[in-house]
């Protein structure tokens, strides 16, 4: 049976006391931010009626909650959010496959996917209501657009930088590229395409919700366009705040999912 050394277990514990301190001061941060803001807006050196305070936002929340309104709007945007994530991420790599297939289609295409890359995609989202009418459909490729052809180059730029070596080697053992790609380029490229899916899955919410202040009955981009126009400022920090929870929940699923993977190679 092996034995830690001294030294060892003295670094292991000090790594344990630096992800403790590092979580308690992120806790005692947001605390700390929390208790400012609701005892600001209380004392009136705030304005409560345009900046709130945690505990009118936990109340309406709590009341959308009891009329269960909340919850139809959380769950279009996770259900748009999820779909063109999926898609994004689906198109994107075989898009990436083809190009790397092609050496020619590369270079026709490059230019075009920088371009729309760089594009506002807040300017598309007009376009896409008089093309596509005010549906989900219409929201669910907002969503996309943010994030697809960023993901298409970057996945692209990662094929291209797997070990040449390792794809001779496949040719000379009269492989051909459909070895070459599946044996060598996917399975080398997987970190990349996990990387690229925690890009996304923020992009894609990004769009999703621009798609909703414009294209939308429900859901929190609309939450948050409507409450602005009423002045229910409750409302619209309520949906921000969902926001960052469900952002910072689609993450850890693919941190999840990245972390399975570690184990498995």
């Amino acid at each position: 049976m092996n034995e830690i050394s001294v030294g060892q277990q003295s670094y292991l514990d000090s790594r344990k006391r630096h992800k403790r301190i590092v979580r308690v001061s992120r806790i005692a941060i947001l605390l700390s931010f929390l208790f400012l803001w609701e005892f600001t807006a209380n004392v009136g050196i705030i304005d409560s009626f345009i900046f709130s305070s945690p505990s009118k936002i936990a109340l309406c929340f709590w009341g959308m909650v009891l009329d269960k309104t909340i919850f139809l709007h959380i769950w279009t945007t996770l259900y748009e959010t999820i779909v063109s994530f999926l898609l994004v991420t689906l198109i994107s790599v075989m898009l990436a496959v083809a190009l790397w297939c092609s050496k020619k289609l590369s270079e026709i295409l490059d230019p075009y996917l920088v371009v729309l890359n760089s594009l506002p995609k807040s300017a598309l989202a007009p376009l896409l209501i008089v093309w596509l009418g005010a549906t989900k459909t219409t929201i669910i490729v907002a969503g996309m657009s943010v994030a697809i052809f960023g993901s298409i180059l970057n996945l692209y730029t990662s094929f291209t930088m797997v070990d040449e070596e390792k794809i001779k080697l496949i040719y000379t053992l009269r492989g051909n590229k459909w070895h070459a790609l599946t044996k060598v380029v996917l399975p080398s490229s997987i970190p990349a395409i996990i990387s690229n899916m925690k890009v996304n899955i923020g992009l894609c919410l990004v769009g999703v919700i621009i798609g909703e202040f414009l294209a939308a009955r429900n859901g929190l981009g609309y939450l948050i366009i409507y409450s602005s126009q009423v002045f229910k400022m409750d409302w619209l920090l309520m949906s921000i705040v969902l926001l960052c929870i469900m952002a910072m929940g689609l993450y850890a699923l693919i941190n999840l999912l990245e972390k399975v993977y570690q184990k498995r190679i």
